[in-house]
């Protein structure tokens, strides 16, 4: 486990959230709530973690019971660097990182820690703006040096090396938000149609993307409860015994 002692990373998603209340932002925020609540109701386990954005409730489509999120000021349950997460080692069933691995200075580091917390087949599930995307190209020839501009936008094809080369394996993401950036609600909405066509038609420019992935650890075999040995030998049993019912038949 880490020193607690290191020097913290610098975290800015408390600024972030300022720009999720903008027109802009509410509209990526709905959007972004959409895929979490559908994505984490099918995960289950025991604790749950949010890195970051403590004022977006990322996590309340998930059936885990205990549910924090952690950031390095209030409103956040646990007060706490996240690169050096106060958990022990596989203790941590899901976390997710909405844009966390952008506005940081050590964005390796906080993987590492993640993947020391996460337990063996836990996930980790994460957002982050694309820069091969409109989203991308107005934080590249854009002046603004403001919210999310100046975030380090991270390629989807770097983000799976990180994660492949830690331990995890990337179960399943997409991309979504193909409208343009714009700054009023009114255009946002009249240009609402690149959502469907975008997906479509150029469905790696999303301007956001969602990647989960899996904990692996080589030589582990995660063994099943007894409840669900139980009932598979009984189905077990059951084909067997049809299978000799057809055989008399037949003869």
């Amino acid at each position: 486990m880490a020193e607690s002692s290191a020097a913290p990373g610098a975290l800015s998603t408390g600024t972030l959230a300022a720009w999720f209340a903008t027109p802009l932002g509410q509209y990526l925020l709905a959007r972004e709530q959409a895929y979490f609540d559908g994505t984490l109701a099918d995960i289950f386990g025991f604790h749950a973690l949010q890195i970051g954005l403590p004022e977006s409730p990322f996590l309340r489509g998930s059936r885990i019971t205990m549910r924090c999120t952690v950031d390095l000021e209030e409103p956040a349950q646990v007060i706490a660097d996240p690169h050096w997460l106060p958990f022990p080692e596989n203790s941590i069933d899901l976390i997710v990182l909405p844009h966390t691995l952008e506005f940081t200075d050590e964005p390796h580091q906080l993987l590492r820690e993640v993947y020391r917390v996460i337990r063996p087949e836990g996930q980790v599930d994460i957002a982050g703006f694309n820069p091969f995307s409109l989203f991308g190209a107005k934080r590249y020839f854009g002046r603004a040096q403001t919210m999310p501009w100046n975030g380090n936008f991270i390629s989807l094809y770097r983000l799976k090396d990180w994660l492949a080369l830690l331990g995890f394996e990337v179960a399943g993401g997409r991309l979504d938000a193909y409208v343009p950036p714009f700054a009023q609600e009114k255009w946002l909405q009249r240009f609402k149609f690149f959502e469907k066509a975008g997906d479509r038609w150029w469905p790696i420019a999303g301007g956001v993307y969602f990647l989960r992935a899996t904990k692996r650890v080589l030589g582990m075999r995660i063994i099943t409860p007894a409840w669900s040995r139980r009932v598979r030998k009984k189905a077990l049993a059951s084909v067997a015994r049809q299978a000799r019912e057809s055989l008399e038949l037949v003869e």
